[in-house]
């Protein structure tokens, strides 16, 4: 199976990702590493970077056909919920209707949504039921309310199976300190920083804890369950601050709590009602809250979370200095460039040199360098500069008001400051958009590159066993030689021995379908005893049967249930479900989407076989029965009744052939009469002598007095045709 999980990196993700893994599914994750961090998934995967609201999450839908989808990805902070909504609203709303939109476009079997206990809000019935009335007090709780009404109106409209889970505070290895159950982690980091513990209130405040491990079983056992709705996902126990504590200072020794004002808006107890998920999931929480802190505790201390932070905090810091100091570069660098100008121009009396003004020219440079900010900052400079310098010649400011040279010098300064800063500003932003274009489509390329990559190698790998196994070219040739035949019968016959030799199948068997689609009866079979195999099916009594005709796809029964063949695939012929074959006792390693797909193709052979069978007989009925009659011809009656006895032989399928002494009746008497009591896989013919004979497919000798009583008439007496007397016909 196909696992996508958004959020995969993260701390809740990261942990159901292990179980997929460890079950023997594929995993594929989605995370845009806002927390998350790829070293918690050890195991060989196929992970994106990628915003869960990003367009390009299609491409990866397109590339795999994924089996469920679990979406944790999300904001997750009540906190940032609150003074940003906007961006609360874009990845808990917006990235997952883009979710939900693609696997319901993609077809995808199971979409399980991570909710939250934030949907109750204040609650005083304890503990708080899936019924309850949703009150959320948070940014982010409405959002989880949206996503659900969002789960449920797609399951309604495109038919996309969703399950949600509203999660209590779910705690574990591998946690942040974001949300409500990071308490445990803040607690975990104070303790190996030896910081006091922080205590809003006396510490009685209760919360309901759930150790992570058990979160990430119970969405796999959602998976592969048919539920859907609505779920809290809890212990069902109230454990209070205090409590934690005390677990934590029996675990790692002792460490000082201080007490500290409740902060506003905190409930005080919270606790979620599990029994609906314990019955219909058939789970229940495997670990205490002392089993579930002590593996907690042994995953902080191990991994050395101070050293990490003060790695990260270090980092932060250079990268905070060089943002600094690229901003203060560019007035650095024109203030330098000033100082130079200030020193050519004041300690010359004639500030130009032949016809260039040295106040001109650094406007310029400035400008072309740095935009419109830095030239207008130098045209600010310069001026400053030339009314210093005019009143150093001994001009004062009220003269300068009149100097119409003064002014057109300043003009010039400033329209040349203007000029090459706008269009250099203008430039650089051109430069900067196209930049952007090239860097979008850069990383989609190289997006797509990947994906392509990756169909590449599964396409050559599938290649490979292809030319490599024993289900070749050479075996899906002789297949199809066998299957050259424009008798029915004999493609029923030849389609035995070709899907257990493709397929490596102990046991297979054929039935047709009446043209009513109601009954089913056997025409061949191997690998079962006679008695271990129903000679007819009733449709509707048989849900692998009725799913096959009905969908008119491969059957798999992924379930493993008793009397039911592992896999079952339709026979087609004028667009309706002619036969179905069923196979059986394969090799566990065997029942993949692999042979799944290999029984497919060998279906579809034998049905384009039989179909063209199927067509040669309607188009050649009058040369097969003696006329106005339904007696096959002494030739065609001749090549069915060697296909009965080759099936014998090869795979003990028993019949039973009759001869009818008639008296005094016409052979379309005896057509009409003895058409009524055959079924649809029993035959009427004439031997080379022109006698009359009735084969009846899959009847054993025991069936014979049967048979002959219900075919009773005053005027024709059955006697059975030995096996002896057979090679005179």
């Amino acid at each position: 199976m196909k696992v996508l999980i958004t959020g995969g990196y993260g701390f809740i993700g990261s942990h159901v990702a292990d179980r997929f893994h460890q079950e023997g599914h594929e995993v594929f994750i989605i995370d845009n590493l806002s927390t998350g961090r790829k070293e918690n998934v050890k195991f060989k995967h196929k992970g994106y970077i990628l915003s869960v609201e990003d367009p390009k999450c299609v491409e990866i839908f397109k590339s795999h056909q994924f089996d469920a989808v679990v979406h944790l990805a999300a904001q997750v902070s009540v906190a940032t919920s609150v003074s940003n909504p906007i961006i609360d609203a874009k990845s808990n709303v917006v990235g997952l209707v883009n979710m939900l939109n693609i696997s319901a476009m993609h077809r995808v079997k199971r979409f399980i949504y991570a909710s939250s206990a934030a949907v109750y809000g204040y609650q005083t019935e304890l503990p708080i039921p899936e019924e309850a009335n949703c009150n959320p007090i948070s940014p982010y709780g409405i959002s989880k309310v949206t996503g659900e009404l969002y789960c449920q109106k797609w399951q309604e409209l495109y038919y996309l199976p969703t399950i949600m889970f509203r999660f209590s505070n779910v705690y574990g290895p591998r946690q942040n300190s974001l949300g409500e159950a990071g308490v445990i982690s803040i607690f975990m980091d104070r303790f190996i920083s030896q910081q006091p513990y922080i205590v809003y209130g006396d510490g009685e405040q209760t919360r309901d804890f759930i150790y992570v491990e058990d979160v990430a079983y119970a969405i796999y056992r959602s998976v592969n369950s048919s539920q859907t709705g609505i779920y809290n996902l809890s212990s069902n126990e109230q454990i209070s601050i205090n409590q934690i504590i005390n677990i934590l200072n029996e675990i790692q020794g002792t460490n000082e709590v201080k007490y500290t004002h409740k902060r506003t808006g905190d409930i005080d107890n919270s606790v979620l009602d599990n029994r609906k998920v314990m019955r219909d999931l058939d789970w229940s929480p495997l670990y205490t809250i002392q089993e579930g802190l002590r593996k907690t505790a042994e995953h902080f201390m191990e991994n050395r979370v101070r050293r990490k932070k003060k790695k990260k905090n270090e980092s932060v810091t250079r990268k905070k200095a060089r943002q600094t100091f690229r901003k203060v570069q560019p007035f650095v660098e024109n203030i330098v460039a000033f100082v130079l100008v200030a020193w050519l121009t004041l300690h010359f009396l004639n500030n130009t040199y032949g016809i260039v003004d040295v106040r001109l020219f650094y406007i310029t440079i400035i400008g072309i360098l740095y935009g419109s900010r830095q030239a207008v900052l130098a045209v600010f400079l310069s001026s400053a500069l030339l009314i210093y310098q005019k009143l150093s010649e001994g001009r004062d400011i009220v003269s300068l008001t009149y100097d119409t040279n003064f002014f057109f010098q300043i003009a010039i300064y400033i329209f040349v400051g203007l000029v090459v800063g706008y269009t250099i500003e203008r430039k650089n932003v051109l430069i900067k958009q196209h930049g952007l274009e090239v860097n979008e489509l850069s990383e989609r390329y190289a997006f797509l590159e990947s994906v392509y990559t990756e169909v590449r190698e599964v396409k050559d790998e599938l290649q490979s066993r292809i030319l490599n196994a024993g289900d070749s070219y050479g075996k899906i040739y002789s297949a199809t030689k066998e299957l050259e035949s424009l008798e029915p019968e004999r493609v029923f016959g030849s389609a035995v021995n070709v899907v257990k030799s493709i397929l490596q199948a102990p046991k297979v068997m054929i039935y047709m379908v009446n043209p009513n689609q109601t009954y089913l009866r056997l025409l061949a079979s191997t690998g079962y005893h006679t008695n271990d195999i129903p000679k007819s099916l009733k449709v509707s009594d048989h849900e692998f049967v009725s799913s096959t005709i009905q969908t008119g796809k491969v059957y798999a029964n992924k379930k493993l249930e008793q009397g039911v063949p592992l896999m079952v695939a339709p026979l087609f012929h004028n667009d309706k479900v002619t036969a179905i074959i069923a196979i059986d006792g394969l090799p566990f390693e065997n029942f993949s989407l692999y042979h799944q797909n290999l029984f497919r193709i060998t279906t579809d052979l034998i049905a384009s076989a039989l179909s063209k069978a199927l067509s040669y007989i309607e188009a050649t009925e009058s040369k097969r029965y003696v006329e106005n009659t339904m007696i096959l011809k002494p030739e065609v009656f001749s090549e069915i009744l060697t296909s009965k006895m080759q099936t014998y032989e090869q795979y003990q399928v028993p019949y039973l052939l009759l001869r009818a002494d008639m008296k005094n009746i016409a052979n379309r008497d005896v057509s009409e009469y003895l058409s009524s009591k055959l079924r649809e896989t029993d035959y009427i013919g004439l031997d080379s002598e022109g006698r009359l004979l009735v084969l009846f497919s899959n009847t054993s000798e025991k069936d014979k007095q049967n048979i002959v009583n219900r075919l009773a008439h005053p005027l024709i007496d059955f006697s059975e045709v030995t096996k002896e007397q057979l090679v005179c016909i």
